[in-house]
């Protein structure tokens, strides 16, 4: 069971197992785990949709395995399948790919495809303690990539400790360097939190982004305060100085600006997010496409989360009321959730994304990257309130 003190699994470095059906990547993650984490099967085949596993590893600290169906999959259900493997090389922060067969094409195209993407790739040769000329085999890789492979067994567990020592190794140096809050504020300093107590956050819990930002806090040693938005005037009033930054829920931009103190510092916890996980400058510079929509202009709302419809849902209904009382009722808005983002986005005017909190910066950015190679302006749901409410450029970041 996950509790607070567990680390998100947005946060976690995740560590992506790629191969053909029955190359031994549920096995290889079970030895490498040290307990079953994933269904091992002769049928090939078994592992149909990408299974994640959070979890503690020695030396690479909170990790999220993912186990993934083969890549060589079948017939219409399996090329779903491989396009759901797609989805989850989009969330890699480290690939790990099982060479396996004497037909290494697909492995090498999957090779190449992550090393394109300057994503750091781990090639092992799976099932080991099988291969009659495992030297030849390697050689047979290595000639093929211009890199040697590691010889991996989940039987006898003989590559494991060099795997897990190479992807400490390939672990990006500025992995866990990005904090919520960054430098806007330090120890001693009084952080007021203006709390959202909307459908969304529902009574007894706090939403995601809001416990990782008070973690924060609290660990930078700044002094918290928390209230509701209708509390504000009343919480500054018992202050004994006025905080140095308030962080507020973007869908009351407007009447925490104007009730803030002067030298207060303003953000939100959407844009500290879309700084975290994304290209806050990219979003900022997107954000002047909404001044040029007309109501043949097509937008995309694109969120992380996959929950039902709520009412007065931001990204649902409050954005495209926003959207459409500036611009029109014409305004085509297309809404998407979770991991259903298009391929093609030429389509569109604007994509407008959530803060991403439930998804890790590798695949936010894979989104963005996406919108940036088809010249489409995208912003951040935060970014796309406070420039509507006029206070973008007042707005820290």
């Amino acid at each position: 069971m996950t509790t607070l003190n567990d680390t998100p699994s947005a946060n976690r470095l995740h560590i992506g197992f790629y191969g053909k059906r029955n190359a031994g990547k549920s096995s290889l993650i079970n030895a490498f785990a040290g307990h079953e984490v994933s269904i091992v099967s002769e049928v090939a085949g078994t592992t149909t949709d990408p299974v994640n596993k959070a979890m503690e590893i020695h030396g690479l600290g909170a990790c999220v395995l993912i186990d993934t169906a083969g890549f060589d999959d079948i017939g219409e259900l399996g090329k779903i399948r491989v396009e759901k493997t797609e989805k989850a090389a989009e969330k890699t922060d480290i690939a790990v790919i099982l060479f396996s067969g004497d037909d290494i094409t697909l492995e090498c195209r999957w090779y190449e495809f992550f090393k394109d993407r300057k994503i750091p790739v781990v090639p092992v040769v799976s099932k080991a303690d099988m291969l009659i000329n495992g030297a030849a085999y390697v050689f047979k890789v290595r000639n093929k990539i211009g890199e040697k492979p590691i010889q991996v067994s989940a039987v006898d567990r003989s590559g494991i400790d060099e795997l897990k020592e190479k992807l400490i190794r390939l672990v990006p140096s500025d992995f866990d360097a990005p904090t919520i809050t960054g430098t806007l504020c330090s120890e001693d300093d009084l952080v007021l939190l203006i709390m959202p107590q909307d459908i969304q956050a529902p009574k007894g819990r706090l939403i995601l982004p809001q416990v990782q930002t008070i973690r924060e806090l609290l660990d930078k040693k700044c002094l918290v305060a928390s209230c509701t938005a209708d509390k504000m005037k009343e919480t500054l009033a018992v202050l004994s100085k006025p905080p140095k930054l308030i962080i507020t829920d973007s869908q009351v931009f407007p009447l925490v600006y104007e009730t803030k103190p002067k030298e207060s510092m303003l953000t939100s916890f959407s844009v500290l997010f879309a700084a975290l996980k994304g290209d806050l400058e990219y979003y900022i510079e997107g954000a002047k496409a909404i001044d040029r929509l007309t109501e043949n202009s097509r937008v995309l709302i694109a969120e992380c989360c996959t929950h039902a419809p709520l009412s007065e849902d931001i990204g649902r209904v409050k954005i495209p009321r926003m959207l459409k009382k500036r611009v029109g009722e014409g305004l085509t808005i297309d809404m998407v959730s979770g991991t259903d983002f298009p391929a093609d986005l030429s389509g569109y005017d604007l994509i407008i994304q959530c803060g991403g909190c439930m998804f890790n910066r590798k695949y936010i950015m894979s989104r963005t990257d996406r919108a940036k190679s088809q010249n489409v302006a995208m912003t951040n749901y935060g970014v796309t309130i406070a420039h509507i409410t006029g206070i973008l450029d007042k707005i820290s970041t």
